[in-house]
């Protein structure tokens, strides 16, 4: 890791982290609501869809600040789909990342309405962005139901409960289960920054390569990763019937499809000026053990 991109990820960090602990702070009657959204949003995690958010206004000549509340937004709209999928009518898991899942702490019922509660005020934040202009909000609204809705997130996770055992039906799911929110999360920073059309399609090819090798790499350490690293029980997916890239590749096949998902992710950036924080990005997350 290079020092140039450890300082400018620890600054998208601490930026983003604060933004977010800055939520859901008022006193009401219905604390409890706003203490357990807090808590699956505040859990930690690698925060991507957001440093993606600020790395690509920055990108195309936006102050990266101006991109919080857009990147900020997709990841609440990422923790409920967390929260929702751990739940026992999906794939009932106990842990995430390393502690207790949301309904385990808080119950079905008020993990459910915290999950609701963090995807309304998702687009909240883009309604009340201070730095944006109404265009560009109206734009980032569009942008991120497409890639939660019923055509994005939401249709991925139908798919990821149905049986699937080809290679096109698994490119389908985790092109709308994981992909669609990376690249809507790459497109809010274009937003911000005001970008042109070409610089979104840029935006959108370069996430939804990255979004696939992170899956693929995903499933890799499903396998062979360590449970008190990955904060939750290692072979869940073969547990739960699933069909990996693992399963279609084996590991090592796995491996190799995502470095070359990878290149093709940072292919997608030729031109687009000073990328260097993005380039180093994608290759970051084929060396996480999370």
């Amino acid at each position: 890791m290079t020092a140039a991109f450890q300082a400018q990820s620890a600054a998208y960090l601490k930026a983003i982290e604060a933004y977010l602990d800055a939520q859901f702070r008022r006193k009401a009657p219905w604390g409890v609501l706003y203490e357990s959204m807090r808590y699956s949003l505040l859990a930690g995690g690698k925060r991507m869809r957001p440093m993606l958010s600020l790395a690509f206004c920055a990108l195309h000549g936006g102050r990266w600040e101006n991109a919080l509340p857009l990147g900020c937004a997709v990841e609440m709209v990422h923790t409920y789909s967390l929260i929702h999928d751990d739940l026992p009518c999906m794939d009932d898991d106990d842990l995430r990342r390393g502690k207790p899942t949301n309904h385990k702490v808080y119950g079905e019922t008020m993990a459910v309405l915290a999950g609701d509660g963090l995807q309304a005020e998702a687009f909240g934040l883009i309604a009340a962005a201070p730095a944006l202009s109404d265009r560009q909000k109206i734009r980032a609204v569009q942008v991120l139901s497409d890639a939660c809705g019923a055509n994005g997130m939401v249709a991925g996770q139908v798919l990821d409960m149905a049986r699937h055992e080809s290679r096109e039906q698994l490119l389908l799911l985790h092109s709308l289960k994981t992909g669609a929110m990376i690249a809507g999360a790459a497109k809010m920073g274009c937003i911000a920054a005001d970008a042109d059309e070409q610089a979104v399609q840029c935006a959108e090819t370069y996430a939804q390569k990255l979004g696939l090798a992170f899956q693929v790499y995903d499933d890799v350490l499903d396998v062979v990763g360590s449970e008190a690293e990955l904060g939750k029980p290692i072979g869940s997916d073969r547990e739960e019937g699933k069909f990996t890239f693992v399963d279609l590749l084996g590991v090592d096949g796995a491996l190799d499809y995502a470095a070359r998902c990878t290149a093709e992710a940072k292919d997608a950036l030729a031109g687009q000026g000073d990328t260097a924080f993005l380039l180093e990005l994608a290759d970051q997350l084929l060396q996480r053990k999370n």
